[in-house]
């Protein structure tokens, strides 16, 4: 229960990334009267899908095999690089989206044959999936119910519905604003994932500190309790938190937020000559 709906978020911004990147790929065949070619990028789609789904669960079946201490540092540090690949991810689209569709349609126009255009869509989809499915493993790790999976699933089906939407021209959505909100909640999440990950070694022992609290508040939020379900969650809010774990969630929340809401600056604009008098 505690990362349904941080889940949700991961797999309806992921989701509609992956959704988009097929739209475009499946609408530059059509404008250039390759139609017959689109079942090659359901084809690498589908590959992809196979290939997240395999690696998802012989990492899971691995990692239920370790004792609990090596369980405790191994998802101590998988929770430290999901953090990094969030914050990656969100600078990177944000960087990069304006530019995606020119990408995917430049290499769609070097594709020779259908080997060529399933990879083009085996790559890029692969490349999302596998982001979603490290994201979410680190998420879930420990979890009993099966209420991460549906939160992610239905997050992911909430994006196919609205990447077919944009396709057909019957949902008007501003990506740029969705991917700004998207983005900061996710750094949000990344950060309490982060917080979560120092415990996880702290528990292990291999960070000090795990027994210095700030402050613990579990008779007023109970961790069992619907809101305090709701704080787990969404922001990995813990009642009872070290001060390493208090530490890294302020280290990371403050700056990467004000870094990724900052509005970037304009370029000078560059002098003009200085005109030469004449005599």
């Amino acid at each position: 229960a505690r990362a349904m709906l941080a889940n949700f978020l991961i797999g309806l911004r992921e989701g509609l990334e992956a959704s988009l990147i097929v739209s475009i790929l499946i609408a530059y065949l059509v404008k250039s009267n390759r139609r017959h070619e689109i079942r090659y990028v359901w084809i690498g789609v589908a590959a992809a899908l196979v290939l997240v789904v395999a690696v998802f669960t012989g990492v899971t079946i691995a990692f239920d095999q370790l004792s609990f201490r090596t369980q405790e540092v191994v998802g101590g540090t998988m929770s430290i690089l999901a953090a990094a690949l969030v914050t990656w991810m969100i600078f990177w689209m944000r960087r990069t989206a304006r530019f995606l569709k020119t990408e995917l349609e430049g290499q769609l126009s070097t594709a020779l044959g259908p080997f060529a255009l399933a990879t083009v869509a085996f790559v890029t989809v692969g490349r999302e999936g596998l982001e979603t499915a490290a994201i979410i493993w680190s998420t879930i790790i420990g979890s009993t119910t099966a209420q991460p999976f549906i939160g992610a699933t239905l997050g992911i089906l909430i994006a196919v519905v609205l990447g077919f939407g944009i396709y057909r021209g019957a949902i008007k959505v501003n990506l740029g604003t969705f991917f700004t909100i998207t983005g900061a909640l996710l750094i949000v999440v990344a950060a309490g994932v982060l917080a979560y990950g120092i415990f996880d070694l702290q528990e292990a022992r291999v960070l000090p500190g795990f027994n210095h609290r700030v402050f613990d508040i579990s008779s007023t939020i109970p961790p069992d309790s619907w809101y305090g379900t709701l704080l787990k969650g969404t922001v990995n809010f813990q009642p009872d938190p070290s001060w390493l774990q208090v530490i890294a969630w302020v280290g990371y929340l403050i700056p990467v937020l004000w870094l990724y809401l900052r509005k970037p600056k304009k370029a000078p604009a560059k002098p003009q000559p200085a005109s030469v008098a004449t005599s």
